[in-house]
């Protein structure tokens, strides 16, 4: 199954397209959606729309995931931000994709084994679990980190959801 994953983000939004079947993932290709800071807003919002269109024109992912949003000190940061995770939301699910959200927390435990990993730890770990990734930069990074975690906690639901089927529905 290919996948998408997002790291939503107003000046940078990474993309991570990867390839997961079974316990195998392989990485197909990374970079990041940039927004141009001298655009009003809603300039900012229309090129990370059309940025993650081609992502998605281009490589034909069949599932999406998208990182939450922490909440920031700052909250007019944390609105663009929210703004700029609604629109990866959006692209994707105007393209009939599933698109699931998980919290940065279980990202990097699912990727790399402690939910308080930084940066320079999951970098590392997307790099050893898909081999010969060369990693555009560190939004991309993030969005393979989410891209990996959904096909872990994706394929997990399809394995209940076929082993409830088979039981009849019947847990």
């Amino acid at each position: 199954m290919r996948l998408l994953g997002l790291d939503p983000g107003l000046r940078h939004t990474g993309w991570g397209i990867i390839e997961a079947e079974g316990n195998s993932l392989r990485h197909l290709a990374n970079g990041a959606v940039a927004s141009d800071a001298s655009l009003d807003l809603a300039g900012r919002l229309v090129q990370l729309f059309e940025g993650i269109e081609k992502v998605i024109a281009d490589w034909q992912p069949q599932e999406a995931a998208v990182e939450e949003t922490f909440v920031n000190k700052n909250p007019v940061s944390t609105l663009k931000l929210g703004q700029a995770r609604g629109i990866a939301l959006l692209v994707p699910a105007l393209h009939n994709l599933a698109v699931e959200e998980y919290a940065p927390n279980k990202i990097k435990k699912s990727v790399v084994g402690a939910g308080h990993a930084g940066k320079e730890q999951i970098h590392a770990m997307v790099s050893m679990l898909l081999p010969g990734c060369k990693i555009a930069n560190e939004h991309a990074a993030d969005a393979l980190a989410v891209a990996i975690c959904h096909a872990h906690y994706a394929g997990s639901r399809r394995h209940l959801g076929k082993a409830i089927t088979m039981a009849g529905g019947k847990v």
